[in-house]
């Protein structure tokens, strides 16, 4: 019997068991591994936001929900639910299974199970040599002699099995018409008309070491509000209402909120429908790549590899000795990187970004 090829691999497993950006920042690789079979059917193995975002990447065909207990937010679980849980991938019968993982991490948990279920072509990054566990691997040369960005990254992974992707491509979020249409009606009983300029604030972030201070969120809506006038939102999930509800009680102007009122597929098409997105590095940053909306970010210096991908973007940072941390709280406590982003530099990228989508606009009239 002759060896497996990608070329013939139809029924693909997608591996990423992280965040929800790290799974945004893995769609230009994914979509790379349909264009080049395109009657591939490829299931996307994530942690909960990835099977969450699942519904809005056209690329993706079914989804496979998974709490990894080598991931830092996984995990709590017996040790037989992960055997029973390799036993349900090998029913699956997987061709082939991608595995998708930040220089941080190891493939090699998940190459294991992928192993253990029968799959017999895997492939990942890998520093040392992984034997059998992968049948296909690059070895991993970051951070010591190369730092790419993340997708850079990816489409390098798959592009070693000739799955050759667009580096120009964006990143994929499906905006659906339905959710295109409940945004336009929340924001109307706002007394905002979406074709007018608007911003979206998203003043969260999963790590502390990624937030821009509250008071300055503040500072900055005050500002923005004296030299434009235009209405403010602020997005959040459920949990963050609270320091939404601060940022408002602290701004004494006029905002509007949206926290823990959106789903998944109605924050995307906030997004889309914005003006402009100012957030942190987070989630909806992602999305706005996605989906093409002009975005001033707030990058605190964690990390190099997560800047927007192929939009109009401005990012926001204090230089430090201390960057690139990895950090997910600052190690030196400071937190200069982004503490010292002052508010009137933070208005005055929203403001240009406006101004270059405004006459954007009137060009295509």
């Amino acid at each position: 019997m002759s060896a497996p090829d990608w070329a013939d691999a139809r029924n693909v497993l997608c591996v990423r068991l992280d965040a929800m950006g790290d799974v945004l920042m893995c769609t230009p690789a994914i979509r790379a591994v349909k264009q080049a079979r395109p009657d591939r059917v490829l299931t996307l193995l994530s942690s909960g936001s990835g099977v969450a975002l699942a519904p809005y990447l056209d690329d993706v065909d079914a989804v496979i929900g998974y709490a990894a207990p080598w991931i830092k937010a996984g995990g709590g679980h017996p040790p037989s639910s992960d055997s029973a849980f390799i036993a349900r991938l090998a029913e699956r019968r997987f061709d082939a299974a991608v595995i998708f993982t930040s220089y941080s991490q190891s493939a090699l948990p998940a190459a294991l199970m992928c192993y253990m279920a029968g799959i017999p072509l895997r492939l990942g990054h890998c520093r040392e040599n992984p034997y059998r566990m992968l049948s296909h691997w690059v070895l991993e040369k970051e951070p010591e002699s190369v730092i790419r960005h993340e997708v850079r990254r990816q489409l390098d992974l798959v592009g070693s099995i000739g799955c050759r992707g667009d580096s120009n491509a964006r990143l994929q979020f499906a905006v659906r018409a339905h959710d295109v249409e409940a945004v336009r009606h929340m924001l109307g009983e706002r007394g905002i008309e979406p074709r007018r300029p608007w911003v979206l604030m998203h003043p969260g972030a999963s790590a502390a070491s990624r937030r821009y201070p509250p008071a300055r969120w503040a500072e900055v809506i005050r500002a923005l509000a004296r030299r434009t006038g235009c209405p403010v939102v602020l997005t959040g999930d459920a949990h963050e209402a609270e320091l939404i509800d601060g940022i408002r009680l602290a701004c004494g102007v006029r905002t509007h909120s949206l926290a823990g009122q959106l789903d998944l597929g109605q924050l995307g098409a906030a997004i889309r429908l914005a003006t402009v997105v100012l957030s942190n590095n987070t989630g909806p940053a992602h999305i706005a790549a996605a989906v093409g909306t002009p975005l001033a970010t707030l990058y605190a210096l964690t990390n190099p590899q997560h800047t927007p991908w192929q939009v109009e973007s401005r990012l926001l940072f204090h230089d430090v000795p201390c960057r690139f941390c990895y950090k997910s709280v600052c190690p030196e406590v400071h937190h200069d990187c982004l503490d010292k982003v002052a508010p009137e530099v933070v208005v005055e990228a929203v403001c240009s970004l406006m101004a270059a989508k405004i006459r954007h606009r009137a060009q295509r009239r």
